[in-house]
């Protein structure tokens, strides 16, 4: 058997961050982040993680911004934003820069998540 892929959520609300592993961890080796800055400390301290996925609104650092200090320090990880709310100027930029590869919408579809990783890998 192949090792997973090892992934990194980010979200600001603990509920979120237990379904998100509880979904995916069967699949995937999942670690989680409450905030960007947490986030950035798991990528420094993981160079195993592949794939990162935040969401987009958050407190003090949202999910783009995260990302963009993210992926200027790890520009080969793969990252997607998961968002509750419609698509932005600023998300469809993101997408058009090739900063984010996918953005999903919540409630989010496990295997929606799970082709566009595949798809990459």
């Amino acid at each position: 058997m192949s090792e997973k892929i090892k992934m990194l959520y980010v979200d600001d609300e603990s509920i979120n961050l237990q379904l998100f592993e509880v979904n995916f961890s069967e699949n995937y080796t999942v670690l989680t982040a409450d905030n960007g800055f947490s986030g950035l400390e798991l990528l420094e301290n993981d160079t195993d993680i592949s794939v990162v996925i935040s969401d987009m609104r958050m407190p003090k650092m949202d999910g783009l911004e995260f990302i963009k200090k993210a992926r200027d320090k790890f520009p080969q990880k793969r990252f997607y934003l998961l968002t509750g709310f419609d698509m932005t100027d600023e998300i469809k930029e993101a997408l058009d820069k090739g900063l984010i590869i996918k953005c999903f919408r919540k409630p989010y579809n496990k295997n929606e998540i799970e082709r566009a990783i595949k798809e990459v890998s």
